[in-house]
C-alpha cells in the first residue's frame, strides 16, 4: 500500500545523507524508492541498515542502479511523484581523473532528469548539491548566498591535499550547474540543497568522510586539521528535513545553502575539551599554528525567510556523531 504522501525516490539511499533523508521521509508517511550501488566484490550489498528503518518493511523499495548507466534508474522513479538525486560519484583513493569523475556525475544527473520528465509523474527534483558548488572563489566575504558560484580554476590553483578532493568539488560545481540548466530548458521543477559540512550521527555502516573529518581532533587525525580552520557546518538531520521541506514547500524555486554555524579549529578544540574530557583534545593555543584554508559561511536566509528553522546547534551536531561513533566502535 502506497504512503499517505505518495511514493518518492531517493537515489544513493546507502550513504549517510541518503539514509537518514530515507529514515525521515518513511516517518513523514512518504512511500520510498532507493537505489543502491551493487559491489561488484560482493554477491549482494548489504542493506539491512535501510530494511531495519521503521516502516521500511511495508513502505520501502531498493533498487540496483549506477551513475554510470543512467538508464538503470529508470524503473525506480517510475509511478513516483518526488526524486531526491543524492547519489555522487565519489573517488576516495584518487584513482580516477577528474573529468571521468565529473562526466559520470553530470551524464547521470542528466539521464536521471530524464527519467523524471519520461515519468510524467514526478512533480518536483531536489538535487543535492555542496558547499564546494559555492564557496571556493577569489572574493573576500564572511558570508556567501546562493549567488555565489565556486571557480573550478581556483579549485585547482589551490592544490589542496588529495586528488579525490578535488575532483568531487569540481564534479559537484559542474553536476549542479548542468541541473539547473537542464531544469530550465525543459520545465522540470527542480530545487537544489547545499550542505555545509554535514555532522551527526549517522545510520549507514560506513563512517561518514564529512564526521570523520570533522571529528579529527577526538580521533588524532592531524593530516585533517588544516581542513578545520575555519568552517561551516551542519546537522545530517537538519539537512534531511530540508530536503522534505523544499520538496514540500510549494513556492521553493532554485538553490538553497542549508548552514548553521561557523566554527574554528580553536572553538572546536575548547568545546570538544569542556564536553568530553575522555579523549585526548589539543590544546585551543597549539592549534594556533595550524595553517590551511578559512572557509567563508554559508549564509542560509532564503531558506530561513521560506519558513525552514534550524533543531540542532554546535552541541547537538557533536554529542550526536561522537555517540554513534562510540555505537558503532570507531571510537
Amino acid at each position: 500500500m502506497e504512503g499517505e504522501k505518495g511514493r518518492v525516490c531517493v537515489t544513493g539511499g546507502s550513504g549517510f545523507i541518503g539514509s537518514w533523508l530515507i529514515f525521515r521521509l518513511l516517518e513523514h508517511g512518504y512511500s520510498v524508492n532507493t537505489t543502491v550501488r551493487s559491489d561488484p566484490a560482493e554477491d549482494k550489498k548489504d542493506v539491512s541498515f535501510l530494511t531495519a528503518l521503521p516502516g521500511a518493511e511495508e513502505k520501502l523499495r531498493i533498487f540496483n542502479a549506477d551513475l554510470s548507466n543512467p538508464e538503470s534508474f529508470d524503473a525506480a522513479i517510475q509511478g513516483c511523484i518526488g526524486v531526491f538525486h543524492v547519489a555522487t560519484p565519489v573517488d576516495f583513493e584518487g584513482k580516477e581523473p577528474e573529468p571521468v569523475v565529473t562526466k559520470r556525475s553530470v551524464d547521470g544527473a542528466l539521464g536521471i532528469l530524464k527519467a523524471c520528465l519520461d515519468a510524467k509523474t514526478v512533480k518536483r527534483v531536489v538535487y543535492t548539491s555542496s558547499a564546494s558548488a559555492v564557496a571556493f572563489n577569489k572574493e573576500d566575504v564572511q558570508d556567501m548566498d546562493e549567488s555565489f558560484w565556486s571557480d573550478t580554476d581556483y579549485i585547482k590553483a589551490l592544490k589542496l591535499p588529495g586528488v579525490s578532493f578535488n575532483s568531487c568539488m569540481i564534479s559537484k560545481i559542474l553536476t549542479e550547474r548542468a541541473v539547473l540548466e537542464y531544469s530550465e530548458k525543459y520545465g522540470l521543477d527542480v530545487v537544489t540543497v547545499i550542505p555545509s559540512f554535514v555532522v551527526g550521527p549517522f545510520i549507514c555502516p560506513k563512517f561518514p568522510s564529512s564526521v570523520k573529518t570533522t571529528l579529527a581532533l577526538v580521533l588524532g587525525n592531524r593530516d585533517e586539521y588544516p581542513t578545520l580552520i575555519k568552517f561551516p557546518l551542519v546537522h545530517v538531520d537538519d539537512v534531511a528535513r530540508a530536503h522534505i521541506f523544499l520538496f514540500e514547500h510549494q513556492d521553493a524555486k532554485g538553490r538553497y545553502n542549508c548552514s548553521l554555524n561557523v566554527m574554528t579549529i580553536e572553538e572546536m578544540a575548547e568545546l570538544l575539551y569542556a564536553k568530553f574530557p575522555e579523549f585526548q583534545i589539543p590544546s585551543a593555543e597549539s592549534l594556533k599554528e595550524v595553517k590551511g584554508p578559512k572557509f567563508p559561511g554559508l549564509s542560509s536566509k532564503k531558506l530561513l525567510d521560506s519558513g525552514f528553522e534550524f533543531k540542532y546547534g554546535v552541541d547537538e551536531m557533536f554529542t550526536d556523531a561522537i555517540q554513534c561513533c562510540k555505537e558503532k566502535g570507531y571510537l
